[in-house]
This record gives C-alpha cells, structure tokens and sequence, in this order.
C-alpha cells in the first residue's frame, strides 16, 4: 500500500517516531526515486511513503510468487498494462503496473524468499 506525502523525511519521522514502524526500504531505486517503506508494529504489511507527484507511482501494492504469471493473466483479461513486460530494476523485485476500472494504481511484485525461513525450517547451511 502506499500513501501520497508532500515530505517523505516528514513522514518517515511521523510513522517511525509516532507510529512506532519500521523501516524496511529507504533507497533512491533510481535517481530521483526515493522508495521509502514503513512496516507498523507487528504487521507484515508494508506502507510505502511516495511523493504524489514522483517518479514511483502511489498504489496499492500486491504480492505473487509468479509475477510473469500475473502479467499474463492480467493481460488476457483485457487489462490495459503499464508495462508490456515485467519490469527488473535494480534493487528492486519485479513487478508490472496497471489500473482498475476508475484508474486507481495497482502494482504486482514478485515476493522475494524470506531467508530466515530457511533457517527456522533447520536448514543451516551457507
């Protein structure tokens, strides 16, 4: 999910220092393009804090583990895509844009591995 801000630092101080989030991105994905995303406590739901009018587009985010897979199905379905292709940028997983029905912004991004996964599932190797 993400959220219009006129002030990204404004922002990330208020959901950090108030809201008690987390920080789990804050990175110029390119230049001009400062991604910052908050986790609150005890949610596994990123907030991310984007400049209305910045190169990232506010939308709401969803999460696959085949974004190729979703770009196909969203692409039969009629869906007018952002992107003809999944996009890979640098730092970034990939992931593809489009709208709903009254233009509102959605984005799928391909679930990264959580490699901690690995280790509470015992395996402990390098």
């Amino acid at each position: 999910m993400s959220v219009p801000v006129r002030d990204q630092d404004e922002a990330l101080a208020f959901y950090t220092g108030v809201l008690g989030c987390e920080v789990r991105m804050d990175a110029e994905v390119w230049p001009g393009a400062r991604l910052i995303e908050v986790v609150p406590p005890g949610s596994t739901v990123g907030i991310l804090l984007l400049p209305p009018d910045g190169e990232i587009p506010v939308a709401i985010r969803l999460g696959t583990t085949d974004v190729a897979a979703a770009h196909e199905c969203i692409r039969e379905a009629g869906v007018a895509l952002h992107n003809d292709e999944v996009l890979h940028l640098e730092g970034a997983p990939p992931m593809f844009s489009f709208a709903d029905p009254d233009g509102n912004g959605l984005v799928y991004l391909e679930e990264q591995p959580d490699p901690t996964e690995r280790l509470r599932a015992g395996d402990h190797a390098r």
